[in-house]
């Protein structure tokens, strides 16, 4: 299974960047910029729950990777199905790997035994792995205790998910970002009526963006509600 090779911001999304994330420990933002600059050595574990941020910072991180030269990959494992080995030995000649979706491999006796031959292989090779899970190493369902010992040997990066306040900032910088503007009350109706799911809230704007464009009209909380409504 070989990665296509297409462009940058079809392979990680535009909005799955460092200066989208939302930060306010400042923690975890620089750790992972780091490796993905090749500047620190570090493999990095992200835990956290959903909407925490994991994918869109594996998906930052191979954006920044690749931006600087290094040949980056992303592989989201519950999307993989039976298909995990031969994923992973596609990835070979890879500088840095961002494997997603961690919990997808846990009891499955061959998907693991594929992922801990992997890790092996790309620390002898000098590659860089970053992990994604909703919980610890000692937390997964994992079968192989050698494997657990390996993800136990990475840098433990905690994320919390978004309050309110968070998801309110990613909007504003989203918007920003495609010259929306978008006024506090328009922001507060988003996430009341539509829903406090970050990837769903982009799709919306990318929409909004459109729409008012063509309709050469401000996107206002009315302007919404008519958009939805059709």
């Amino acid at each position: 299974m070989n990665t296509p090779q297409l462009p940058l911001s079809l392979r990680f999304p535009p909005d799955q960047r460092f200066e989208g994330f939302h930060d306010p420990a400042g923690v975890a933002l620089p750790l992972v910029r780091a490796v993905a600059a090749g500047a620190a050595a570090d493999w990095l574990y992200l835990e956290g729950a959903p909407g925490s941020g994991k994918t869109h910072l594996l998906l930052a991180a191979c954006a920044a990777a690749d931006g600087a030269g290094r040949q980056a990959v992303y592989l989201p494992l519950a999307a993989l199905g039976p298909h995990v080995a031969e994923a992973l030995a596609a990835q070979e000649a890879a500088d840095l790997v961002a494997l997603d979706d961690l919990d997808a491999v846990a009891g499955r006796r061959a998907a693991e035994v594929a992922l801990f031959d992997f890790h092996n292989r790309a620390r002898a090779a000098g590659a860089t792995l970053l992990y994604g899970a909703r919980g610890a190493p000692n937390a997964l369902a994992l079968e192989l205790p050698d494997l657990r010992s390996r993800l136990g040997q990475c840098t433990r990066v905690p994320l919390q998910p978004l309050d309110d306040g968070g998801r309110r900032a990613v909007l504003r910088r989203r918007a920003d970002a495609r010259g929306l503007q978008l006024d506090d009350a328009v922001i507060d109706w988003l996430l009341t009526h539509v829903g406090r799911d970050l990837a769903s809230l982009g799709a919306l704007l990318d929409r909004l963006d459109r729409e008012s464009l063509a309709a050469r009209r401000r996107p206002t909380v009315a302007f919404l509600r008519g958009l939805l409504k059709d």
